[in-house]
């Protein structure tokens, strides 16, 4: 989408003010997006089954490093429900801004920075359950030629995504209303851009291909205001839970076998292309030095590829390729396709 990115400025004593909010904000989001799946897991474990309870994890970069800063990475592996589920919160400061956060701001280029967010990547067990990925962050820095006391250039970004191995058209409008819902207090042109950027951001060039479904996607933005923009951010955030945990409470249950398990690992293969091909947050992690374990938190424990796999025209394999991974208006259309049913055995 080629919208010109805006920031808002803060003085130093203002944006110092402003920090600890922010961060206070997205460690108790981190909290219970997080407090949220143990639940899910417990409830879903059987009498006598162990129950994945989410791994809490702080970290804090060693000194002399280039990146300075600490975070919290909390992930849940073999749960019943969640296969793996990764949610991390990072803040950091660096001497320089990477290439990837400075290609639409070159005034600053080599500008010390702070980044703080929350990222989330959940990968379900059960192939009828989506992929969601989700992420708030907020991005400072000041021009390195006019030093410590100029203004801080501030910005945010975000969003959130699905991304099914098979297509049930109410879970797709269900993300989506709340998607739109979320946004629509800071006006109505909000959704129709973040759903338009986030269908050109989450796309394989490489394929041809959308990743999934959609959702909104937002970056560079600070167009309202620092205030009105974080309380953007904020209402994106608080949405996550209601987006997605009903498709995944409705889905859990559905019975699968080999042959969805087998499509799910191949399509998890796109996911993992998109992600260290394409994604800018993925490059401004590893470019900036971050924490390696932390950032390929997104990654699915398991994925497989096929060579020139086809399915046949009338299965839902297909049906998802046709009919869901396309650039649609969702919320506009009653009477589009009917979702994917189970494949008959």
């Amino acid at each position: 989408m080629s919208a010109q990115p805006t920031a808002t400025q803060a003085a130093p004593d203002a944006l110092a003010d402003q920090v600890p909010q922010v961060r206070a904000y997205l460690l108790g989001l981190q909290a219970r997006i997080m407090d949220a799946l143990d639940a899910i897991e417990a409830q879903a474990a059987g009498a006598g089954q162990t129950v994945a309870r989410s791994l809490i994890d702080p970290w804090s970069k060693e000194p002399g490093e280039a990146l300075q800063g600490d975070g919290i990475t909390r992930i849940i592996e073999g749960g019943q429900v969640f296969e793996r589920a990764g949610c991390g919160f990072s803040h950091v400061r660096g001497p320089r801004l990477p290439p990837s956060a400075t290609q639409h701001r070159p005034e600053l280029a080599g500008a010390p920075f702070e980044a703080m967010g929350v990222s989330l990547v959940f990968h379900p067990r059960n192939p009828y359950v989506p992929t969601v990925h989700m992420n708030v962050r907020m991005i400072a820095a000041r021009a390195p030629d006019l030093g410590p006391d100029a203004p801080a250039h501030c910005w945010f970004g975000g969003g959130m995504d699905l991304t099914p191995y098979y297509g049930f058209l109410e879970d797709v409008q269900h993300f989506h209303r709340c998607c739109h819902d979320a946004l629509q207090p800071f006006g109505a042109d909000k959704y129709p851009r973040f759903k338009q950027w986030c269908d050109e951001y989450f796309y394989l060039r490489h394929r041809g291909e959308q990743r999934g479904v959609g959702g909104i996607f937002f970056d560079d933005f600070a167009e309202l205001g620092f205030a009105q923009s974080l309380g953007l951010l904020q209402s994106v955030g608080d949405a996550f839970l209601g987006a997605y945990l009903p498709i995944v409470q409705r889905r859990r249950h559905t019975p699968w076998g080999e042959r969805e398990r087998a499509f799910q690992l191949y399509r998890r293969g796109r996911y993992v292309e998109f992600n260290l091909v394409w994604d800018r947050g993925t490059h401004f992690g590893l470019q900036s030095g971050g924490r390696t374990e932390s950032i390929l938190l997104s990654m699915p424990p398991l994925v497989a590829w096929s060579y020139q796999r086809e399915d046949g025209p009338e299965t839902p394999e297909a049906a998802l390729v046709r009919e869901f991974l396309q650039r649609r208006d969702w919320l506009a259309e009653a009477h589009a396709p009917g979702s994917a049913e189970a494949p008959q055995k």
